[in-house]
């Protein structure tokens, strides 16, 4: 919860207990306010963030590692046993080239996704812990209602006890 919300979410409160208002309506009123189930709801995302996470998805996979794997192979023995007449040479400098072109890009692309999922899990534990407050309020607040009853059981308790006394003096 961000130092904004704690201040707008205690003004609310404020605001809230200077109305004659009973605990439960007060509990209520404040959950209402709060905005505890919207946090789930994915933004919508761009063309450009759709690629990176869909790269990014098969760039971190075994299919992506199989695949460079047979690649690098298939160009280094094409370029060295099987072409007479070899594109790339031994030091592979076009191959080089290429796997620089593709870190180059790959990087950057796997890092605005990792970004977009960072904010997406601060996101979610931002809600799971305003979910976690508002059982705690409930809690609380069923604790307290506990008590009271507990309270006028016993009072209850006391009022027959002597009700059955005074019967028995009499």
């Amino acid at each position: 919860m961000t130092k904004k919300e704690k201040q707008q979410l205690a003004k609310k409160i404020i605001r809230i207990t200077d109305e004659e208002i009973d605990d439960e309506h007060f509990i209520h009123r404040l959950l209402e306010e709060s905005t505890l189930y919207n946090i789930y709801e994915d933004e919508r995302s761009t063309f450009g963030q759709k690629a990176a996470d869909a790269l990014a998805g098969f760039a971190g996979s075994w299919a992506f590692v199989i695949i460079f794997i047979v690649f690098l192979a298939l160009w280094i023995s094409g370029n060295i046993w099987l072409l007479r007449q070899p594109f790339d040479p031994y030091p592979f400098i076009l191959l080089n080239l290429i796997l620089s072109c593709v870190s180059a890009l790959q990087a950057p692309l796997i890092m605005m996704s990792q970004n977009r999922q960072e904010a997406k899990d601060r996101k979610r534990s931002e809600g799971d812990y305003k979910i976690n407050l508002k059982s705690e309020i409930i809690i609380e607040d069923m604790h307290y209602k506990l008590d009271a009853i507990i309270a006028r059981q016993a009072e209850i308790l006391k009022y027959l006890s002597e009700r059955d006394n005074d019967k028995y003096v009499k």
